[in-house]
């Protein structure tokens, strides 16, 4: 998978930074060194991204692993203390910590024919736009989607990684992971959540319910894979923001509750 993904990197006309990205950051929207063109920061993102999915992973796999190894992991293996690009304790690089859930699913669709069909739609001059990008998944089974968390390294950030990942434990969420600490990069580590179909508003609904009833208060943002495999991050050059949902708790609501905006149609979901 880690080389279908390099290629539609190159393909989407990014730089190639795989083997010689620097130590600034390996979340999927946090801030980068500008390089290359400043005016497109996504390409560093994008780059930077692919670094993380190609380092080692920390994983705790539901399906294989006995549950009763699950808190010793969780506990050694805390995000705020992991580094990025290893420890004085000789411990290597390590891209992203995940649990798998029970059901956990690894179903990608077809990334070489996704790759294919987005170079024919650049080259075609067409606009490159949401509904763009959504045909092209359908087309080639790329549905999964991720809701997004960023939390400064910490407390907070362990307990809610701690929360979700129970979760998954538990074969509530089918998989979820969180980035690494680097002590030189951005202050912000991000936690994501996945499900299957991106193009199921109210699957995408019943993820975010499940998130904030393991208490997770703070906002999430969703995104599509397909975006992540093309190299769609913030700041990109066809002016796509990077994320379709957006969800804030309202804890003044009774009963307390999520606020989802589609951020495509700019309206209200929950």
């Amino acid at each position: 998978m880690a080389k279908v993904k390099l290629n539609l990197i190159r393909q989407a006309r990014l730089p190639d930074l795989s083997k010689s990205a620097t130590p600034d950051s390996v979340m999927e929207e946090e801030e980068a060194a500008q390089e290359w063109d400043p005016l497109f920061t996504s390409e560093i993102h994008a780059a930077e991204a692919l670094a993380a999915d190609m380092d080692p992973w920390i994983v705790f796999d539901s399906r294989k692993t006995p549950r009763s190894e699950f808190d010793a992991w969780l506990e050694n293996n805390r995000p705020s203390r992991v580094h990025r690009y290893g420890s004085e304790e000789g411990v290597g690089n390590v891209g992203w910590i995940s649990v798998r859930g029970t059901n956990f699913c690894n179903s990608i669709g077809d990334l070489e024919g996704l790759q294919e069909s987005w170079e024919k739609h650049l080259d075609s001059g067409r606009p490159v736009t949401f509904q763009a990008v959504r045909e092209l998944a359908l087309n080639h089974g790329v549905l999964s989607g991720k809701w997004l968390m960023h939390l400064e390294p910490g407390f907070k950030l362990d307990h809610a990684w701690e929360s979700v990942a129970r979760a998954a434990l538990d074969g509530k969420i089918n998989s979820a992971k969180v980035s690494t600490y680097d002590p030189s990069g951005s202050s912000r580590q991000v936690i994501c959540v996945y499900n299957q179909n991106f193009t199921d508003e109210s699957e995408v609904v019943r993820l975010d319910s499940i998130i904030r009833a393991t208490g997770v208060k703070c906002p999430l943002n969703y995104k599509p894979d397909v975006y992540t495999y093309l190299g769609i991050y913030r700041n990109n050059r066809w002016k796509l923001c990077p994320t379709i949902y957006e969800s804030k708790f309202d804890l003044e609501c009774v009963p307390r509750r999520s606020h989802i905006v589609n951020k495509v149609t700019n309206l209200e979901v929950t």
